[in-house]
């Protein structure tokens, strides 16, 4: 079953764009993707695949996980995020696709992986649970990792939550790789959509201290008034 739809999924690949799509997620030496291959699939055209997988067990879903192409890693994660979501009713298999998904974190190694699974699983696990899960997540040398914690909150947001999120925020402020400052900036953003008056008041006391590309993310919504305010307080402005 796994070889059939290895063989399908992969005659569907473009080399052409696969070219293009190793530029677009850096996959270069000293880059955050560096040594990712791809196929050369577009994601609906992945998606389209996802029906498929209801069929393979376990092993054959992590073993997709495991692979060295980004295309069959996506998919893999997005079969574990539609079991999860099948079984709402069911903890027991919840929470074992949230362990093997914190087991092999290794593998999800880029920021669209973790932004299509980790508000599902991650979030979708804890949102009634401890989260201290959240607080060793967020210190990972794994920027992947730390990028879960982040996007896991995503889902506590939607449900009106916004402690975690700050707190993840007020401790993200030093991090230095741009695609925390981007989805930390995000997730405030989404947070001020839902409540203005706590986006504004974490910019009120840390504003001064964010990096430029996390503030731009953040008051994207807000104001002209309110952005030039908040940017001339910037340490970049």
């Amino acid at each position: 079953m796994l070889t059939t739809l290895r063989d399908d999924f992969r005659s569907q690949g473009d080399p052409e764009r696969a070219k293009g799509t190793m530029a677009f997620f850096k996959t270069g030496p000293g880059q955050y993707g560096e040594g990712d291959k791809f196929l050369g699939l577009t994601v609906p055209q992945t998606r389209a695949f996802l029906p498929r997988t209801d069929s393979l067990t376990e092993k054959d879903v992590l073993a997709l996980l495991h692979s060295e192409w980004h295309e069959e890693r996506l998919l893999a994660l997005l079969a574990l995020v539609r079991r999860f979501e099948k079984a709402r009713k069911d903890a027991a298999t919840q929470e074992r696709i949230f362990d093997l998904y914190l087991a092999n974190t290794r593998w999800i190694n880029n920021w669209d992986l973790v932004d299509t699974s980790a508000p599902q699983i991650v979030g979708g696990w804890l949102l009634n649970r401890d989260r201290s899960l959240l607080a060793k997540l967020v210190v990972s040398s794994s920027l992947w990792e730390r990028r879960i914690a982040v996007l896991a909150t995503f889902t506590f947001i939607r449900a009106g939550q916004f402690e975690d999120t700050t707190r993840l925020m007020r401790q993200l402020l030093t991090d230095k790789h741009d695609l925390m400052h981007k989805a930390c900036g995000w997730m405030l953003r989404e947070m001020g959509k839902r409540d203005e008056a706590v986006l504004t008041t974490f910019l009120d006391a840390h504003s001064s201290l964010m990096p430029r590309t996390m503030l731009r993310y953040a008051i994207e919504r807000l104001t002209a008034e309110q952005r030039t305010r908040y940017l001339s307080r910037s340490p970049n402005s």
